[in-house]
């Protein structure tokens, strides 16, 4: 859900429930196609450069112009689809989504490729947050559950498929497409989508005319957000020039305008109860560490494996599933037994086992150097995925315990919305890091800068888990 959305109960439709169930399908397909094309274009990162030119900085770009785009869409998205209509919406995003696939995938330079990405990043903000409350409104409350229980082994099974999926495309090079069949990919699945939703989504879904967009509010958060993100990525390619500097700078007066707009607008962007909530606040910091390493980590380990040592896309893929696949079991794990039981102990348990597998990844890479395997790398990857992954579903039960149900769509839209932005800064900020390291790229230079990353992941993990002290024992302690 994004920032704005209605937060009253929305009512169920009348759709017979196997039309509900075709819904659902439709939904899952659009978040596949967004979970998927966030996550392999990691992986094609390196390929892209070589295919496209630009300079090291266009991997940067390519990842967070799709981040940051949908991180920042989300801030209106939620309220667009109470004043216009979720169908509507989400069948613009989906069209949308679908269209800038097709345009990353024809993209004939960087330039078109990041503004493609970018356009990709806002449709899937729109898509996204209008699919979630489109299953509130056609399920009855009595078999939504059962509805989205598949739902999560459903997006762990393709967080666990992507980097296979993405080194098995460009392996294989259908038709001479190279990298770009990881977008083109999408354009079926998007026509199927959209052929199936116009036939059996809701005309109406609990739209609410009486609401009303904080443009001064979103306007002021996304300009404060393109000033840190423009210069974090161009700064260290360019010298670090006295306007990026200035850039920054006039990020931080927004930003300190943006809290002073909110304080004084009838409709804010972000509902001013949450942010007295201890839990909600300190939460969304650990999120913003959590979320920035571990968009580090996968950018720099892909760049390691294909540009420092020279790995297929296919192996790098293959090199990645102990990573994945720790990181689903894990997931699963923590929403069926340990997130209830462990509480706040889950939480430091799963960061203290992530900062292992980064520091286990440091010595890997120090010890076996240019001759390091797949085998070498696969326990320390396990470790890193796994502590993950047991961090993701407990850090939600602790960040909305404690929300009213007033409360609760726009704290989740914020969640959103701050897992998106600081894997966002997390790639431009600790990227730039990497390829100042790098220096004169040479397999020594790659591997000296990874050890870097690592640390500095492992570093934001303990800095992370120094704040879980601050939450409460059980999440639903914060109810009372």
């Amino acid at each position: 859900m994004s920032i704005d959305q209605q937060t009253s109960p929305l009512p169920t439709t009348t759709l017979p429930l196997r039309t509900a169930w075709l819904v659902l399908a439709v939904v899952v397909m659009a978040d596949i196609m967004d979970l998927l094309d966030s996550s392999i274009a990691n992986l094609a990162g390196p390929s892209i450069r070589a295919d496209l030119g630009g300079g090291q900085v266009t991997v940067q770009w390519v990842l967070s112009a799709y981040t940051a785009a949908f991180a920042l869409g989300l801030v209106a998205s939620g309220r667009l689809g109470d004043l216009l209509g979720r169908r509507r919406l989400f069948l613009l995003g989906l069209t949308g989504f679908t269209l800038a696939s097709l345009a990353c995938g024809l993209a004939p330079d960087p330039a078109f490729l990041i503004v493609a990405r970018t356009l990709q990043g806002l449709c899937g903000s729109v898509m996204i947050p209008q699919g979630m409350a489109l299953m509130k409104i056609v399920f009855p409350p009595q078999h939504l559950r059962k509805a989205l229980t598949p739902v999560g082994p459903l997006m762990g099974l393709t967080m666990v498929a992507g980097p296979i999926l993405a080194g098995w495309l460009l392996h294989l090079d259908l038709f001479g497409s190279q990298w770009r069949s990881i977008f083109l990919i999408n354009v079926p699945f998007g026509i199927a989508a959209l052929l199936l939703g116009r036939r059996v989504l809701p005309h109406r879904g609990g739209e609410d005319p009486t609401a009303r967009l904080d443009l001064t509010g979103i306007g002021l958060l996304t300009a404060a957000s393109a000033l840190l993100i423009v210069p974090l990525i161009q700064g260290r390619e360019l010298g670090w020039p006295t306007w990026t500097y200035a850039m920054m700078a006039a990020a931080a007066a927004l930003l300190a305008l943006f809290v002073f707009s909110e304080r004084r607008s009838e409709h804010p962007v972000i509902t001013p109860s949450l942010l007295r909530k201890r839990s909600f606040v300190v939460g969304l910091m650990i999120v913003a560490g959590f979320y920035a390493s571990l968009s580090a980590f996968v950018l720099v380990i892909n760049l390691l494996l294909q540009l420092g040592l020279g790995w297929t896309p296919l192996r790098t893929g293959l090199t990645l599933i102990p990573w994945a696949l720790g990181t689903a079991v894990a997931v699963l794990l923590a929403g069926a037994v340990l997130a209830e039981k462990l509480g706040r102990a889950g939480l430091r348990l799963g960061l203290a086992i992530a900062v292992i597998g980064l520091l286990a990844l440091c010595w890997s890479t120090a010890h076996w150097g240019a001759g390091i395997t797949i085998w070498n790398l696969a326990p320390a990857l396990l470790l890193t995925g796994f502590g993950s992954g047991l961090v993701f579903v407990p850090l939600v039960d602790f960040i909305l315990g404690d929300a009213t149900t007033e409360e609760v769509g726009t704290g989740a839209g914020l969640l959103n919305a701050v897992q998106q932005f600081a894997g966002a800064i997390g790639v431009a900020a600790i990227g730039t890091v990497f390829f100042a390291r790098v220096g004169h790229p040479s397999v020594h230079s790659y591997l000296a800068a990874a050890e870097l990353v690592f640390a500095i992941a492992a570093v934001l993990n303990l800095l992370t888990l120094l704040l879980v002290g601050l939450l409460p024992e059980h999440a639903q302690q914060a109810h009372g």
